[in-house]
């Protein structure tokens, strides 16, 4: 089985939880990236007009991401990690899934967060994923040793 560890991360706590879950896989990490970067105070949550409080706002924003993965077909499972934001995924993880056709895939969502639950996450990536996907439900991992993390891997029954 081939895994993909994509990830979105500003602030590099979700970053640090994909490289051990590659680590532990012996899988692929991909850093999704937007085309155009976040600035600080682009990501100014308490600013109800900074970027992305107003993609967060709006349930359709599709930011565009700097580089494709050439070779997707190739993966037969692939985590993606992500922040939490107000209680969902940066629409930029909805971009991801809109970019590639992941039938007969296992999609593991991941996410960090300081504090909020994963709220309704699963319900606004699911319907951005192609059908026929075998979908996990978000687990939020903070603050994970390697084996806590390893444990939630096995758990899963890949």
């Amino acid at each position: 089985m081939k895994t993909l560890v994509a990830y979105f991360s500003c602030s590099g706590v979700t970053k640090k939880v994909a490289q051990s879950i590659a680590e532990i896989l012996s899988g692929d990490l991909y850093e999704i990236k937007p085309k155009v970067p976040y600035s600080s105070a682009d990501l100014n949550w308490n600013d109800p007009n900074s970027r992305s409080s107003l993609e967060m706002k709006n349930k359709t924003s599709r930011p565009a991401i700097a580089t494709d993965i050439e070779n997707m077909e190739l993966y037969d499972v692939i985590f993606i990690g992500f922040p939490i934001w107000w209680y969902l995924a940066p629409t930029v993880i909805n971009t991801f899934l809109e970019s590639y056709d992941f039938k007969g895939k296992t999609i593991v969502p991941f996410a960090t967060s300081g504090g909020s639950s994963a709220g309704e996450t699963n319900k606004y990536l699911q319907v951005s994923c192609s059908n026929g996907v075998n979908w996990y439900p978000t687990t939020i991992l903070n603050g994970c040793s390697l084996a806590k993390l390893t444990k939630w891997i096995d758990d899963l029954n890949l």
